[in-house]
């Protein structure tokens, strides 16, 4: 068993580290108040290769794995949380899915452009009756001669503002219930009757873009069907065994940032005449802290590991992505506490970190579902 990272994730990481501490940590104040990104970042992102990461190289990407796009969404979302889950969802939500199912002229089309960041993805599964419970999408897709006609409406889409391409899914056969008859379409937002609806005012990672997105009477040809005809829920449920591992990416990477700012505030912060990293009481917050980070990194790295051999990794990224939601909030609090009432102002970047590791446990399976998920395993 080799825990040491290969030269070319460690190259990875090095990379998106550098990229983290020189362009995100200091705009990531300001993508939290504009409630959106600065364009020049989706720029550097394509020219770093990160927007096509895990996409194949003879389209245009970098042709590697989920443990690179895990080891570089640690470092990015300890940058800001905002660009990571909008990198993450671009790769896992959409390039993956694309990579793994679809045939060879929807991989032409598509994925060059995500790939370079000229398209940006997005996955439109939930719905106001449809979030836990994604089986019971009621988005329609209804045959037309050689197309299919859309018609739903999807919320809390993450990249919706900006999506050139979505993932949706839509209810194809009406006669059978929840996750039988659901199908996957690729669905540019160029056709006519998609538009961008209401835009979601966050409590963190403002940043990202989270929207509505409406499908009035949109009609795509037989094409756009990702995978096969009433098959989409397979599709979407092995699609969000990569997208947790990136959340769960994500929770360790704002952990990471909430132990590095303790660690900095703890050796400088003085009172009794003495830093506070000489008290125990410091010195244990820090000390479990890092520990269970650790263990969360360890349970990413194994899911990503499975997930890149070939292996069911449908457990292994519930495990990852439940315990490492749960530490990220356990570390936003320990580190807003060590700070104290300067942590609780806006003068440091601990109450942004305190909000955006909230929502890790909330989406692309809650921490309850993530439990469903494994005891299911265990008990099957």
């Amino acid at each position: 068993m080799n825990f040491e990272l290969s030269e070319q994730e460690n190259l990875v990481r090095e990379m998106s580290r550098d990229f983290a501490q020189k362009e995100l940590i200091p705009r990531a104040k300001q993508h939290d108040i504009d409630e959106t990104i600065d364009p020049d970042i989706f720029s550097q992102l394509s020219e770093l290769g990160l927007m096509g990461l895990t996409i194949g190289e003879e389209y245009g990407g970098a042709g590697m794995g989920n443990m690179e796009l895990a080891v570089a969404l640690e470092e990015l979302n300890a940058g800001c949380a905002s660009v990571g889950v909008t990198v993450s969802v671009h790769n896992s939500l959409l390039g993956s899915p694309i990579t793994k199912w679809g045939t060879d002229e929807q991989k032409q089309e598509w994925l060059p452009r995500l790939a370079t960041g000229e398209l940006i993805g997005a996955y439109c599964l939930t719905e106001p009756n449809a979030g836990s419970d994604a089986a019971a999408v009621s988005t329609s897709a209804v045959q037309d001669g050689d197309d299919w006609i859309i018609n739903g409406t999807k919320i809390f889409v993450t990249n919706g503002e900006w999506a050139g391409l979505c993932l949706v899914y839509c209810r194809t056969d009406t006669t059978v219930s929840n996750a039988n008859g659901v199908t996957a379409f690729l669905v540019p937002m160029s056709s006519e009757g998609a538009t961008v609806g209401n835009k979601e005012k966050k409590t963190g990672i403002r940043g990202s873009s989270t929207t509505e997105m409406i499908f009035e009477n949109v009609r795509v040809p037989a094409s756009a069907v990702l995978g096969e005809v009433n098959a989409g829920f397979k599709i979407a449920m092995d699609t969000l065994d990569g997208g947790r591992i990136g959340i769960a990416s994500q929770a360790v990477g704002i952990g990471q940032a909430c132990l590095d700012a303790s660690v900095k505030y703890a050796g400088e912060r003085e009172q009794f005449g003495r830093p506070i990293a000489a008290f125990q009481a410091i010195q244990f917050k820090l000390a479990d802290m890092s520990t269970r980070l650790e263990a969360a990194r360890l349970l990413v790295r194994k899911a990503a590991w499975l997930r890149d051999n070939g292996q069911v990794c449908t457990q292994a990224a519930a495990q990852a992505k439940l315990f490492a939601s749960v530490i990220s909030n356990f570390c936003a609090d320990e580190c807003l506490q060590i700070h104290g009432g300067a942590g609780y102002t806006d003068d440091f970047h601990v109450e942004r970190l305190f909000r955006d590791a909230r929502i890790t446990e909330i989406y692309e399976g809650a921490t309850d579902i993530q439990r469903i998920v494994i005891s299911r395993n265990l008990l099957s």
